[in-house]
């Protein structure tokens, strides 16, 4: 199964405990980086690269991993889309869609971008 074609009918199969946070019944980015990668995720299983309910099930397993101490100071749904984001990277390395080797470099730029 893809990913429906709104992000509301893929978020119905994710169970309330994986659900993105929301706010008055809107989705919470608090970053843009957030908001990119869940369309990200969305777009990519609409197009074929992995099936929808293959993703869902990886980030519910990502969420049920449980947070590190470092995260209990962040905000909530900065912990919840970086479990998003693992759960993408993981799907597009095992499909070698990815290189866990760009991933690396990606995260030093980021990092240090006079560097990277």
């Amino acid at each position: 199964m893809n990913a429906p074609r709104s992000y509301e009918g893929a978020l119905g199969g994710i169970p309330p405990a994986a659900a993105p946070p929301r706010q008055n019944g809107e989705l919470v980015f608090e970053a843009p980086w957030q908001g990119r990668v869940f369309g990200m995720a969305l777009a990519l299983a609409e197009r074929g690269a992995y099936r929808w309910d293959v993703f869902r099930d990886r980030l519910i397993a990502e969420i049920q991993g449980g947070a590190s101490a470092a995260d209990d100071a962040l905000p909530a749904a900065e912990v919840y889309y970086r479990h998003w984001l693992a759960a993408l990277e993981g799907l597009l390395v095992e499909g070698q869609l990815l290189d866990p080797a760009d991933i690396d470099r990606f995260r030093r730029t980021l990092a240090d971008p006079d560097h990277g």
